[in-house]
C-alpha cells in the first residue's frame, strides 16, 4: 500500500499551440475529436479541451502560447520524440480516414510486436503514434 488513492488517472495533457481556433479546427476536423470545453478566462486566455469522440483516454488542453519561451516549444514539446499515442481498434480504417483528411504521416504503417503503428504529425509538427495494440491472448 502506497498511501495514494487507488483510482487515479491522467485526465488532461496540456499541448502548447499557436492559435486556439486553428488547433480546435485541426483536432476536430482531421482527427474527429470533440470540442468538450471552450471557456473564456479573460485576458485572451481560454480553457479549451478536446478528446476522442468515444470519450476514452485523456483530454487535451489546447494552451495557446503566451510568451516567447512557450512559442519556442510549439511543435517540439518532447524534443522530437513521439509525444502522444492515439489508440484504435481498427488501424486500417482510421489510417485511411486520417490520410483522406490530410493528416501527414511520416512513415508507412509497420507491424511491431506490440501492434500496428505509424507516426504522424499534428498541425504544429508534434509527433504522434496511431496504434492498434496487438490483442493479447
Amino acid at each position: 500500500m502506497t498511501g495514494f488513492a487507488e483510482h487515479r488517472r491522467i485526465a488532461t495533457v496540456a499541448l502548447v499551440v499557436a492559435d486556439y481556433d486553428k488547433a480546435i479546427a485541426w483536432y476536430v476536423e482531421r482527427l474527429g475529436f470533440l470540442l468538450l470545453e471552450d471557456v473564456d478566462l479573460g485576458g485572451g486566455k481560454r480553457w479549451v479541451t478536446v478528446a476522442p469522440a468515444n470519450g476514452q483516454g485523456a483530454r487535451l488542453l489546447l494552451a495557446e502560447a503566451s510568451d516567447e519561451a512557450q512559442r519556442h516549444s510549439i511543435g517540439n514539446q518532447t524534443g522530437g520524440r513521439v509525444f502522444l499515442f492515439l489508440e484504435t481498434e481498427d488501424f486500417a480504417r482510421d489510417h485511411a480516414m486520417m490520410l483522406a483528411k490530410g493528416v501527414e504521416f511520416h512513415e508507412t504503417p509497420r507491424h511491431e510486436p506490440y501492434g500496428t503503428v505509424a507516426v504522424f504529425a499534428d498541425l504544429h509538427g508534434n509527433l504522434w503514434d496511431l496504434i492498434e495494440p496487438k490483442r493479447q491472448g
